[in-house]
């Protein structure tokens, strides 16, 4: 696919540097480190929605865990991520539900000029570099998040290598994040794509199926048991079309295409809501917000990049 690496959080080329991950406490201290702030998954953004690059020096660093996360050489700075989640601000409640689109946004006191706002419902309005920036350091964080304790021996672990690596002391093992593969399939049959939408998703959202990889699994043969097991369709051949990193928490969804066998559609009701063949046609009033019961898929999303491009006839 000519366009692939164009879909949201498709990388920008940022030089991680990995090679100063061993020392970056030097990197810290010099004038050309900064800072990308995070709050509870979301990113601090100014009003040109731009990921915020704050001095070591911001009174806003103060509230910022021990543990700054390396990302990597931005032109002739050093970049970080800083977590402030323990920042609560004035009415809010950490204990409410998280809605399935959060809108809502927080102005810290030190930075009154920019505002948290969550990744996923601002990632069309990021630069392809601050959505990199962006993706990588919520994904980091996430998985310092839930895992705090050695897999192997149950002690707490610590934080190393600028954050891409936690070592327990007490066994000496060593863990570095984890991404989890996805696939996700544009299935077709003649002039339609197969769609579904999950239980608790927005009135009118369908999407494109997907699934996690299981071990000793092929990227195809995940297309073909996914989709069968979802939605009872049978699928042939396989090909690869894009990917995309999705920080929510930490999954690299594998965009592919497959050519459907067979048209019944059987769902599995613990799996899926609902599936549907949706003609070409349809899909570009879908698109065009003019279908009487499906929504378009949100903007940003590989979902919505695939159905794009094949709308537009540009897999190949």
């Amino acid at each position: 696919m000519k366009n692939a690496e164009q879909v949201t959080f498709g990388g920008s080329g940022l030089d991680r540097a990995a090679e100063l991950r061993v020392d970056v406490g030097s990197l810290v201290a010099l004038p050309a480190a900064r800072a990308c702030i995070f709050w509870r998954g979301k990113v601090l953004l100014d009003a040109q929605n731009a990921v915020v690059r704050v001095e070591m020096s911001h009174p806003i660093l103060t509230q910022a865990g021990p543990d700054l996360i390396f990302l990597g050489r931005e032109n002739d700075r050093f970049l970080f991520a800083a977590d402030i989640s323990s920042w609560l601000p004035e009415g809010f409640d950490p204990d409410a539900p998280i809605a399935f689109a959060d809108d809502t946004q927080h102005v810290h006191p030190a930075c009154t000029d920019a505002r948290f706002a969550d990744i996923r419902m601002s990632m069309t309005l990021l630069s392809p570099r601050d959505a990199e920036v962006a993706a990588t350091g919520k994904a980091v964080m996430e998985w310092h998040r839930s895992h705090r304790y050695c897999a192997k021996c149950g002690a707490k672990s610590t934080i190393t290598m600028g954050g891409w690596q936690r070592d327990c002391k007490a066994c000496g093992a060593h863990h570095f994040p984890r991404t989890d593969p996805v696939v996700i399939m544009l299935i077709t049959r003649g002039n339609a794509v197969l769609m579904g939408r999950s239980p608790g998703w927005p009135e009118g959202m369908y999407s494109l199926l997907a699934g996690f990889i299981e071990p000793g699994e092929t990227i195809e043969a995940a297309v073909r048991r996914e989709v069968f097991e979802e939605a009872g369709v049978r699928v042939g051949a396989v090909s690869y079309l894009a990917s995309q990193p999705w920080p929510f928490p930490a999954s690299l969804m594998i965009g592919c295409a497959g050519e459907a066998t067979t048209d019944a559609i059987t769902i599995d009701p613990t799996e899926i809501e609902d599936a549907l063949w949706v003609t070409r046609e349809d899909m570009a009033d879908v698109f065009a917000g003019q279908h009487p019961t499906i929504n378009p898929t949100r903007k940003g999303a590989i979902a919505h990049f695939l159905l794009e491009n094949w709308l537009a006839d540009r897999l190949d």
